[in-house]
């Protein structure tokens, strides 16, 4: 059945999040500001450029930043006396503007989105973007190509985020690469990359980068705070989340920090299990209701191998995911060999899971399968 359009998800928002292009702090990104500001200031602005870094960082954030004051400020001519712009210090535009309103409210004319759209029966959202979210409703037309084209009425600049260009098919990554080739005058293209190193080599060239990195706890309790999430953990939400504040949020819509302490509580018993509690942990993600918890379990037991394979290396980490999570990698991962034996189990098991997927292998099997490979890598490490 088609999803009606009030329902529909947005690609481009994190679930349980406000939109990106409604928050009005930037946590953590003062250096990717910076950098774009003294191009907007210096007149260096480059037509396209690539935000890059972790899922969840801000990157949306700022192109939605970036994106009102591009919008907002005027275009100044060169040889007008009257006409300098006031010196920018950061990428706030004033509440009232009414560029930023129209912004918020999706309705601005010189802005352009690219993004997944819902599938042809309009039942779930597309895997990729494709020409859809370029074509109009009309057969053979191009809504991107006529937005570049008509005259901008107040003279303005045009911008167009694509939120992510990871999930550009080629077809979709081959008109943005012509655009970026022959720009418009005064057009500028704000790319948010997950990881850049799946775009064509020809669109990352003719990018400038601005690089977003991980964010402190004290960020990501803000940018939390920011979206009227209030966490008790917030050092363990951060350590488990990994500075990114879109899985802090996920964590926290599902029970995240509470999960892993359950699974340090099993593996506390390693190089043996608690087989009731493997059991009842296994038992919890089958079916619809558990298919939310399965993916998260796995998500969380990838986690735990990292952490276990960097102890091995660097030692127990100084901020604990869970009570009791640094005696216990401290215990099983002692030294660099069983650094080395947790990065393989790691490997192996994300290459299981893959192959579970595929096959549509049950999930309480699946849960127990990895399990039991963790309990042989402790019995392992145990005997050296």
């Amino acid at each position: 059945m088609a999803i009606a359009p009030q329902n529909r998800p947005r690609p481009d928002q994190i679930e349980g999040a406000p939109h990106p292009s409604e928050a009005t702090v930037l946590f953590g990104q003062a250096n990717a500001e910076a950098d774009f500001l003294k191009a907007f200031m210096t007149g260096r602005l480059h037509s396209g450029w690539l935000i890059s870094g972790p899922q969840g960082v801000g990157k949306a954030t700022l192109a939605w930043k970036i994106a009102s004051v591009l919008l907002s400020q005027p275009l100044v001519d060169g040889n007008d006396m009257f006409g300098a712009i006031p010196p920018l210090t950061n990428l706030d535009v004033n509440e009232d503007n009414s560029n930023l309103r129209l912004l918020r409210a999706g309705a601005h004319p010189r802005l352009f989105i690219v993004r997944r759209t819902m599938n042809v029966n309009e039942t779930s959202l597309q895997d990729q973007i494709t020409m859809a979210a370029l074509r109009g409703h009309k057969q053979g037309s191009n809504k991107l190509m006529e937005f570049l084209h008509q005259s901008a009425a107040d003279g303005g600049r045009r911008v167009v985020i694509i939120d992510c260009a990871d999930e550009m098919n080629p077809s979709v990554a081959n008109s943005i690469l012509k655009v970026l080739e022959e720009p418009p005058k005064n057009t500028f293209f704000l790319l948010i990359s997950h990881q850049p190193c799946r775009l064509l080599p020809t669109i990352r060239s003719r990018c400038r980068i601005l690089r977003c990195g991980l964010l402190d706890a004290d960020d990501v309790t803000s940018a939390l705070a920011q979206a009227d999430i209030v966490v008790n953990r917030s050092d363990a939400l951060t350590a488990l989340s990994g500075g990114s504040v879109g899985e802090a949020i996920r964590m926290t819509k599902l029970g995240g920090l509470a999960l892993y302490a359950d699974l340090i509580i099993l593996f506390n018993g390693l190089p043996n299990f608690d087989r009731p509690h493997a059991l009842k942990l296994a038992d919890s993600c089958t079916g619809k209701l558990g298919a939310t918890r399965f993916a998260l379990t796995l998500d969380l037991i990838d986690k735990f191998l990292a952490r276990a394979a960097r102890a091995g290396l660097q030692g127990p980490p100084t901020t604990q995911a869970a009570a009791g999570e640094a005696l216990l990698l401290s215990k099983i991962s002692p030294h660099d060999h069983a650094a080395r034996t947790w990065a393989a189990v790691a490997q192996e098991v994300i290459d299981r899971t893959r192959h579970g997927k595929a096959v549509n292998l049950d999930p309480a099997a699946l849960i127990l399968d990895t399990m039991f490979k963790i309990e042989k890598a402790a019995q392992d490490v145990a005997r050296v």
